[in-house]
């Protein structure tokens, strides 16, 4: 069985175990690891201790669909519309840029609902407050350290944190770092950046976009990234 470990469970970790999830046969064991205490990177949603239904949206608080996205990647819109986890955003907000044909929406059960959706989909094993420290080569193995508990083997990496995070990693991963600019060494591990939506910030109005960094892969794992559609494929032979 192979065992693939997505270090991450933002909306880039969590679509990705999803599609992983969806696109393979065989079996497979997918773990999910975050540094944080919840799931969602910068689309987390805190609640208040004295009120649970008293929440906020700490990081993308609406989401536009541009023509262009809408085009490539209705079909996320349409499952999380048809799940309630989004709706029309009709009210206008202060700074707002609408720019012709965007349509926003909102998360009405608060915007990290996306993102236990899609964990929830995958079936991964998510472990929270699990900060990565080392990932070496053992035996034609991914072994990954933290900074408690002991080191664990993985067939296949998917890192899906701010760069800055993943260059502080120690052990044979520094090796791959060269990766970003130079001929991708062939080994199972890829640094992924993606996500099918525009997320924005309320005060700002800006698009927060995500795009491939880069990927290597060995004779037993094929990797398909598309830089135009923002997809990626990974199959097991």
């Amino acid at each position: 069985m192979a065992r693939v470990l997505i270090v991450g469970a933002g909306l880039t970790g969590s679509l990705c175990a999803a599609l992983l999830r969806r696109e393979t046969c065989g079996p497979l064991h997918l773990a999910v690891w975050d540094k944080a205490g919840d799931s969602g990177g910068r689309m987390t949603t805190a609640s208040s201790p004295h009120n649970p239904q008293c929440t906020v949206d700490l990081g993308a608080q609406y989401i536009t669909c541009t023509p262009q996205y809408a085009t490539k990647h209705q079909s996320f819109y349409d499952e999380l519309l048809a799940h309630g986890l989004l709706k029309p955003l009709t009210s206008p907000i202060e700074g707002m840029l609408m720019k012709e044909g965007d349509c926003n929406f909102m998360a009405p059960q608060g915007v990290s609902s996306i993102i236990k959706h899609y964990l929830k989909e995958s079936g991964a094993e998510v472990v929270l407050r699990q900060r990565v420290t080392q990932i070496n080569l053992r035996n034609d193995k991914w072994e990954v350290s933290k900074e408690t508990g002991s080191p664990e083997q993985f067939d296949v990496i998917v890192l899906t944190v701010p760069v800055p995070q993943i260059l502080q990693l120690q052990g044979d991963i520094v090796n791959c770092e060269s990766a970003f600019t130079t001929d991708l060494p062939q080994r199972r591990i890829l640094y992924l950046a993606l996500k099918p939506m525009s997320c924005n910030k309320a005060q700002s109005g800006d698009a927060d976009m995500y795009r491939g960094c880069g990927v290597a892969v060995d004779t037993d794992m094929h990797v398909a990234f598309d830089f135009l559609a923002d997809t990626i494929v990974i199959e097991f032979d």
